[in-house]
C-alpha cells in the first residue's frame, strides 16, 4: 500500500493502529544504527533511507533525479515489508541474515531478493535488524551499486 505521505511523521501517521508502534520502533531503529551518509525521508511512498545527491549526484539509474535508495520500509496489506538493498547485492550479507534469522525469530523467514516481510507484529527481530543497519558502509554500497549496475 502507498500512502500519500511528505514525510516520515505524515506516513505513520496515516497507519492503520495496528502498524504504527512496530513501524516507528523500526524507523526510529533505523535511523538511529544506518550507515553514516544515509538520509531519511519518502522514496517510492514508503519510508526511504538513501544515499544523498550530495555524496552521490548521479542517482538512481531508472529516475536519475531521485536519490540512491539504499533501505526502505513500508507497511503492506499483510505485513511490514523492510527492502534492504545490501542483501539483495551482496550474497555474503544475504547468507548472513538468513542463517541469523532463525536465531532471533520463532517463526519462519518470508523473504524475497531483497524485501524481508514480517506478517506477525509481535515477532520483528529488532536486534537483528539493527546488526543488519551495521554491515554496510555507504561507500560499500555505491561500489557494489556500480560494478553491478551503472554502465561505466
Amino acid at each position: 500500500m502507498q500512502y500519500k505521505a511528505e514525510s516520515p511523521e505524515d506516513y505513520i501517521s496515516q497507519l492503520p493502529e495496528d502498524r504504527k508502534a512496530p513501524i516507528s520502533k523500526l524507523h526510529q531503529l533505523i535511523k538511529d544504527n544506518m550507515p553514516e551518509g544515509l538520509e531519511s525521508g519518502i522514496s517510492y511512498g514508503m519510508l526511504g533511507y538513501y544515499v544523498p545527491k550530495s555524496i552521490y549526484p548521479d542517482g538512481y539509474h531508472c529516475k536519475p533525479f531521485p536519490p540512491l535508495p539504499f533501505i526502505n520500509l513500508a507497511s503492506q496489506k499483510n505485513f511490514i515489508a523492510l527492502y534492504h538493498s545490501g542483501v539483495y547485492a551482496k550474497q555474503e550479507l544475504y547468507d548472513w541474515f538468513v542463517s541469523e534469522y532463525p536465531k532471533h525469530c520463532k517463526y519462519k523467514l518470508d523473504m524475497g531478493k531483497s524485501c524481508i516481510r514480517f506478517k506477525k507484529m509481535d515477532d520483528i527481530p529488532y536486534d537483528l535488524i539493527k546488526e543488519l543497519m551495521r554491515k554496510m558502509s555507504v561507500e560499500e554500497w555505491i561500489e557494489i551499486y556500480e560494478s553491478a549496475i551503472k554502465k561505466k
